[in-house]
């Protein structure tokens, strides 16, 4: 996997489900914090404390042949429905029990991403617009026991989402361009608690911007002769950066969180732990001396917390001596 999508994936997930990782954590009744772009209905009965969009406008050093590629990511709120059978056929349960395995009534996410290829800057005075459509739709997955017998199954269904995404560009001075691009959620609405809303919600959003024949200019440092056009772009709901090897400017991450040009995801990081703002050997350390019976709820909640128990404990000793710190940089020293 690239750099610039380990880091638009450790976007994507921030937040998705926190230590201690278990469905009946408080922290975890209240998810999807990032990034969200509600229907408008709802936006619109909450007075503001929810968008129905999210905007960004960033800055490119363009030429005659200039495209951009733009690409729309979020993820999908799906509702996962235990069913038990029984005398009157399969009905809803919380949870059941199938051999060892527990599975468990919650909601788990399904990665989207809406793209917008090789968009030439040239034409975008025009405005280029794509409409977002994705249907209802479920998934069954029946549960068998030892034997092969049918005892349930698990139902995965998600809401209709709906939406527009558009792309602009304008000139400013001596071939930059300023390049606006605008999401906005029209899914039919009609309920009122914000957990409602959320399944018809692009969550977790964010743009990957990547450019060919152009550079992006660096909206955190930019050049002084740019510094005012950078700074009257406006950006609501998103943080532009640069992304990738350092010094390379063909690609940006909106990101629905600050984050510095050139991010990185340290090395000694042994995989997803859903907060990168934590230090990963606290998390580790704290997944370590879970009860057993925390574990399982762990394992039960939802299969990317399963992988994350399952990764932890197969750490070696090696691994998680590494996760101590390490320095990056030295500085200079004098001798006397």
């Amino acid at each position: 996997m690239d750099e610039v999508r380990r880091i638009a994936d450790a976007v994507l997930y921030e937040g998705y489900i926190l230590w201690p990782y278990r469905r009946s954590a408080i922290k975890n009744r209240q998810r999807w914090t990032f990034g969200g772009v509600y229907p408008d209905a709802h936006a619109a009965a909450r007075g503001g404390d929810d968008s129905s969009s999210l905007g960004t406008q960033c800055l490119l050093e363009a030429g005659p042949d200039t495209a951009v590629d733009v690409t729309l990511r979020f993820l999908q709120v799906v509702e996962r429905q235990v069913l038990a059978d029984g005398p009157g056929g399969l009905r809803a349960v919380d949870e059941l029990e199938v051999g060892d395995q527990r599975h468990l009534t919650w909601e788990e996410a399904v990665e989207r991403e809406i793209g917008r290829p090789g968009l030439r800057v040239a034409d975008l005075d025009m405005r280029s617009r794509a409409e977002i459509r994705i249907p209802a739709d479920s998934r069954r997955e029946p549960l068998a026991d030892a034997e092969g017998r049918v005892v349930g199954a698990l139902e995965r269904s998600w809401r209709t989402l709906e939406g527009t995404l558009e792309v602009a560009a304008e000139p400013v001075a001596g071939g930059v361009v300023r390049l606006s691009i605008r999401v906005s959620n029209t899914s039919p609405y009609a309920g009122r608690a914000r957990e409602e809303a959320l399944r018809q919600t692009f969550c977790s959003s964010h743009l990957v911007l990547r450019a060919s024949g152009g550079q992006f200019v660096s909206m955190t440092d930019p050049p002084a002769e740019l510094a005012e056009a950078a700074a009257a772009c406006q950006n609501v709901g998103t943080w532009p950066v640069l992304v990738g090897p350092d010094g390379d400017r063909g690609t940006v991450l909106c990101s629905p969180i600050i984050l510095p040009d050139h991010p990185r995801v340290a090395p000694e990081s042994p995989g997803d732990l859903f907060d990168a703002t934590e230090i990963d050997q606290l998390l580790v350390l704290n997944i370590l001396s879970l009860t057993d019976e925390e574990k399982r709820e762990m394992r039960d909640s939802d299969p990317r917390a399963r992988e994350i128990l399952e990764r932890t404990e197969s750490l070696s000793e090696q691994e998680l001596m590494r996760l101590h710190g390490a320095i990056r940089e030295f500085g200079m020293t004098r001798s006397r």
